[in-house]
């Protein structure tokens, strides 16, 4: 399932390359007809994420809900304006590239197409295109895809807990720490409650618990406040810097050489996800995998004891 770097960064390419424009909205696959007739020749205004889930604004009022889910992705095709850390830096989109098709999920994946004529016909199951004059947009696979009213919006953002991409002031600081706190449940499954914080997947809560050193299994009401501020701080950080990046990278201090292999490969990016029967690359223990809340979680017995 995409995690909250990747919403954002897709929200980031609509906001680059289809905010402001026209759209024409349509459904290949006929399962969101009437949708996509809600929003069809309207303006986008405006692409927003919270968490897991991205509203792109119309004219009228009209808001397309997006969660993708565990299998949703989006293809862009046309002209698709480069994200990179770079870029970011310099505070400029870059040079748009012409002709590439990109496909934004859990892990990105970039490919130079050779379109002989543009758009290109949709293949597949795609449940909603978005198309300007330039740009395509093809979703497919998604939870929900719903077009809501502004009303209906607040409703499902208010349910979501703080995402510090949007919000990293310290009032949302002290509502993360304030819900994770007065909970029973392990705070192995508190981060991945969207109504605590919003964005934390699989990966960033294996990684953020080892970085704190912290046992999965422990109470939220027995997590120390200075514990919780410290899950909270290291969310921004790996938040904004997998935004950045588009990569999940949780392990600091590498040297050039280790930064290029952990760019290149999941295998060298992370300290314990996906590493069961590993060793731990600090104390040797091997890692363990176990099943809490029907998802796979990864740790470390000795340093997260």
């Amino acid at each position: 399932m995409p995690e909250g770097h990747s919403v954002h960064r897709i929200a980031l390419q609509f906001e680059r390359d289809v905010v402001g424009h026209v759209v024409s909205a349509s459904s290949p696959q006929g399962r969101f007809a009437e949708g996509a007739a809600q929003i069809d020749g309207l303006r986008m205004l405006e692409a927003r994420a919270v968490g897991k889930q991205m509203f792109l604004r119309f004219e009228h009022d009209r808001w397309l809900r997006i969660h993708l889910g565990i299998y949703g992705a989006w293809d862009f095709f046309g002209i698709i304006s480069p994200i990179t850390e770079e870029s970011e830096a310099l505070g400029s989109i870059g040079a748009p590239r012409l002709r590439r098709a990109v496909r934004m999920a859990e892990t990105e994946h970039t490919q130079n197409v050779d379109l002989e004529t543009f758009p290109p016909e949709p293949v597949g199951a795609v449940r909603v295109r978005l198309a300007t004059d330039e740009s395509v947009a093809d979703l497919r696979g998604p939870t929900i895809c719903e077009v809501i009213d502004p009303v209906q919006l607040a409703e499902v953002v208010d349910r979501l807990g703080p995402d510090p991409a949007t919000d990293d002031s310290h009032e949302a600081e002290d509502r993360f720490v304030t819900r994770l706190r007065k909970k029973p449940t392990a705070v192995g499954q508190l981060l991945m409650d969207q109504s605590v914080v919003s964005g934390i997947g699989n990966v960033y809560r294996a990684e953020m618990l080892f970085r704190a050193r912290l046992n999965p299994h422990t109470p939220g009401k027995q997590v120390t406040e200075e514990q919780a501020r410290g899950l909270w701080q290291d969310w921004v950080y790996l938040l904004d810097l997998g935004i950045r990046t588009g990569q999940m990278l949780t392990m600091d201090g590498l040297d050039p050489d280790a930064q290029e292999r952990a760019l290149a490969n999941r295998e060298d990016r992370h300290w314990v996800y996906k590493r069961e029967g590993l060793p731990c690359r600090i104390c040797g223990t091997n890692i363990v995998m176990e099943i809490m809340a029907a998802r796979k979680l990864y740790w470390c017995p000795h340093d997260q004891a």
